[in-house]
């Protein structure tokens, strides 16, 4: 240093205090965390662990209610993130939250059961669109919850749109909803003759007196025909109100039994094959008048308006209230396994629909 260089100067030292030793709060090792899956929509909420390595089962049982509520309040919750790695843990899980698992009779579609209460999705063939619906809303009783587990993801589309019930019901004219509510729909449907499900598998049993049983219990019609066909009708709701949150929903399925959600050129050839009467399904209203075109129309619009889709990703687990919530699927290409639990029985009958 120089003579004229002039040292500069170091601050003196801070005294140092007394240090304050604070805990770091971690994470529950089974909580969980919420945020929408897309900005600007609650449709569904997407939960993930709040920690890595978290037990699905063990997050479930000890956020039952938590998770409840959730589902209360946004009608879907999408797991993402929880490694399920099979059906037996997806099993496991369901019956965690929910309870017991439910058996699917009277079933509408084609599945295969994959474990004790677990099914595979509807078994159409993967370039047909499956339209909305509230599962088993043609029937008395239908599951008020819905699981689905995502085991393999299809190459391309094979999405599960979801859409609000009750946003559903707001967007159809007064007109059509009062029409549907005073009336209610009619469900007849024609088993055996190749064209559908034979009535053995859709109600698991080629017992005759255990479908008169059944049928009778549901408050369905039916009527054993030539060559052991069976036809069968049921008069069901076409609206319905939430037995927790009070909210007016629509929750029929006039659009999916009615011929004219067929394909034009499958719908022409069962009519000219069957008839109008003798389809393998169809939808009336309760009164037996048929349902014009452009009320079942006005539906479709309704529910295209309110769907909302996500690509499934490996491992992803939906969990539905099936009341508030209806669900479809997309055509896809390649592999798609995905399989579905149902629980909480709820029969229509007792509720104020």
């Amino acid at each position: 240093m120089t003579r004229d260089e002039t040292p500069t100067p170091v601050p003196a030292a801070a005294p140092i205090g007394r240090v304050e030793r604070r805990g770091v709060r971690l994470p529950r090792p089974n909580a969980i965390v919420t945020q929408p899956l897309r900005p600007g929509t609650d449709l569904p909420l997407l939960a993930r662990p709040a920690s890595p390595g978290a037990d699905p089962v063990a997050c479930a049982a000890e956020q039952r209610t938590a998770i409840g509520d959730l589902l209360l309040r946004h009608g879907a919750i999408l797991f993402r993130g929880f490694g399920f790695d099979g059906v037996e843990t997806f099993s496991r899980f369901i019956q965690a939250l929910s309870g017991d698992l439910l058996e699917y009779r009277y079933r509408s579609t084609p599945r295969s059961e994959v474990g004790a209460g677990i099914y595979t999705s509807t078994e159409y063939p993967a370039s047909e669109e499956i339209p909305p619906h509230n599962e088993n809303s043609y029937a008395a009783i239908w599951p008020m919850k819905l699981f689905f587990f995502c085991e393999l993801p299809a190459a391309e589309g094979g999405m599960t749109p979801i859409a609000d019930s009750h946003r559903v019901h707001e967007r159809i004219a007064p007109d059509v909803r009062a029409r549907f509510a005073a009336k209610g729909v009619a469900y007849v449907r024609n088993y055996g003759g190749g064209a559908d499900l034979p009535w053995e598998q859709v109600f698991l049993t080629d017992d005759r007196g255990a479908v008169e049983e059944f049928c009778r219990h549901a408050g369905i019609e039916f009527e054993w025909r030539q060559d052991g066909r069976l036809r069968t009708r049921q008069v069901c709701q076409a609206t319905a109100v939430h037995p927790r949150t009070g909210r007016p929903l629509w929750f029929n399925q006039a659009h999916l039994f009615h011929y004219s959600s067929l394909a034009p050129d499958v719908r022409e050839a069962l009519l000219e094959v069957f008839g109008e009467e003798d389809l393998p399904r169809n939808a009336t209203f309760g009164d037996g008048a048929p349902i014009p075109l452009a009320d079942l129309e006005a539906v479709r619009a309704a529910y295209r308006q309110e769907l909302v889709a996500f690509p499934w990703q490996r491992g992803d687990v939906l969990l539905l209230d099936n009341m508030a919530v209806a669900h479809a699927r997309t055509p896809y290409s390649g592999e798609r396994r995905l399989r579905v639990g149902m629980t909480e029985p709820v029969d229509g009958r007792e509720l104020s629909l």
